[in-house]
């Protein structure tokens, strides 16, 4: 099959001449052909497979009649990352040379007065992250109302790093009439729910089985020691081991804190490299990216912000420093390399607690990954996912309590010794003050008197005096003379 065979238009075709294309593959040639027929489509697919083609194409050729209006763009993709962002501008770009398209790349880390210039020229396309277009939607500086096509590329990702409501946010400004095109490599509940709310009657295209890995990727698995300077040393090792047949390599690492120290460990030891995460600046993350792109240097370091959509055709390796937190992550990372049928390498460090997540990874892929070097026995796997269970149930009422536990705790306890000692000090200034006081009652200058109530008055004693002078019956020597008068 070739594109000629998929309706695209002459403009269009050009350009994919123009630019090497000669074969569709598999989710570009399910994906455009309902797309141009301006059908909904769910188009599942593994990180490296052509979905940014798939869905530019057919956008360029269905933007070739009418043009946008200042502040009303015309077509919406929304991206979960800057990088990604970038990359499906510069797709435009090389498809769309043929057309006089404008369009408006809406990303953080870049200033706001030269997005609005190209929103008010009319953007016949608006690429953007969610939270920098709901910034320009609140400032009043864009309008959704005339957009003619959505697409949410990398979904899943987008659920990763908790975009979902944003998306909505952003769906619920769009015309009914819209066409939508959903675009993921996996498809967890959260996302098959969004298809449902967002997409009627998609054409659901799987190019290949979900959260699977090509198979021109050779996956190896590699035993790492549990500290990390020795950990380091099994990376290096490692890399050096492949330097006669490696071209370059991205290092990924759960933690930005993680890339930056093995950033400084890997140049130390003299290996040509730089970091990506995301603490780093605009500027900064699309110089590193260049430089990685044109062989300036051979190893990316990154977290996960560089682990989908990047396209970078030729990486021949990759390793996992650490293992992913989330089984899908590997999927996306080793999908860096083998693309587009190329042959690539994967190489993940698992320490001996980290079995367990290694037996999930495969159940996930559906494929065993054969271990580098001495294989741990099923008696070793075994025993560590016991002893991970253990830590997770012992963790609730017994062990060490976390890092972050421990320094909320302090203030608390410090608090707790404050007021016990506000309480002291208070009632030592009570019994000291109830001591000082005189006791009216007992007071040689002010007697008190006497008030009547239960047991005192007519008939009864002062509760608060030894004797009383109060008869406790009439006589004829105390008796008042008025009762002593006749009764009439």
């Amino acid at each position: 099959m070739t594109f000629d065979t998929l309706g695209l238009s002459e403009k269009v075709l050009g350009a994919v001449t123009d630019a090497g294309f000669s074969e569709p593959t598999k989710i570009q040639a399910e994906a455009i052909p309902p797309a141009l027929e301006r059908k909904d489509v769910l188009g599942l697919a593994q990180t490296g497979s052509g979905k940014t083609a798939a869905f530019t194409l057919p956008m360029l050729n269905i933007l070739e009649k009418g043009r946008a209006r200042a502040r009303m763009p015309r077509t919406l993709i929304l991206e979960p990352t800057r990088e990604l962002a970038a990359q499906v501008h510069e797709a435009f770009e090389l498809l769309g040379k043929n057309h006089k398209l404008n369009i408006a790349l809406l990303m953080g880390g870049v200033s706001f007065e030269e997005q609005n210039r190209k929103i008010d020229r009319g953007a016949d396309v608006v690429i953007a992250t969610p939270g920098r277009l709901l910034d320009h939607v609140e400032r009043g500086k864009l309008m959704l109302t005339h957009i003619e096509i959505f697409v949410v590329d990398e979904a899943d990702r987008m659920l990763d790093m908790g975009f979902i409501p944003d998306i909505e946010r952003v769906a619920k400004l769009l015309p009914i009439t819209r066409q939508t095109l959903f675009f993921s490599a996996t498809m967890p509940p959260e996302i098959q729910r969004l298809t449902n709310q967002f997409l009627h009657n998609p054409i659901e295209i799987k190019a290949q089985a979900l959260s699977s890995t090509a198979e021109s990727i050779t996956q190896r698995a590699v035993y790492a020691p549990s500290d990390e300077t020795s950990k380091r040393d099994t990376l290096r090792d490692l890399m050096r081991g492949h330097a006669d047949d490696i071209k370059n390599g991205i290092i990924f690492a759960n933690r930005k804190t993680t890339v930056a120290l093995l950033e400084k460990s890997l140049q130390k030891h003299g290996f040509s490299c730089g970091a990506l995460h995301g603490d780093m600046d605009q500027r900064s993350r699309l110089k590193t990216l260049d430089a990685f792109r044109n062989n300036e240097i051979t190893y990316l370091i990154a977290s996960d912000v560089a682990a989908r959509g990047l396209d970078i055709p030729d990486v021949s390796h990759v390793y996992n420093y650490d293992v992913p937190t989330h089984s899908e992550d590997y999927v996306h990372r080793i999908g860096r390399t083998g693309r587009a049928g190329r042959p690539g390498n994967a190489f993940t460090l698992v320490k001996w607690e980290e079995f367990r997540a290694i037996k999930d990874i495969e159940d996930l892929i559906k494929k065993p990954i054969e271990w580098d070097g001495e294989a741990p026995t099923d008696e070793e796997i075994a025993e560590s996912i016991a002893a991970k269970g253990k830590r997770r149930r012992g963790s609730r009422s017994a062990g060490p309590k976390p890092r972050a536990a421990a320094k909320k705790s302090k203030p608390e306890k410090v608090e707790k010794k404050a007021v016990e000692k506000k309480v002291e000090v208070a009632e030592k200034q009570e019994q000291s003050s109830v001591e000082a006081k005189p006791d009216k009652r007992q007071s040689d200058d002010k007697p008190q008197r006497e008030r009547g109530g239960r047991g005192r008055g007519r008939g009864g004693k002062g509760r608060d005096n030894d004797h009383d002078d109060t008869p406790s019956s009439f006589t004829e020597e105390n008796m008042p003379a008025f009762l002593a008068r006749p009764v009439i």
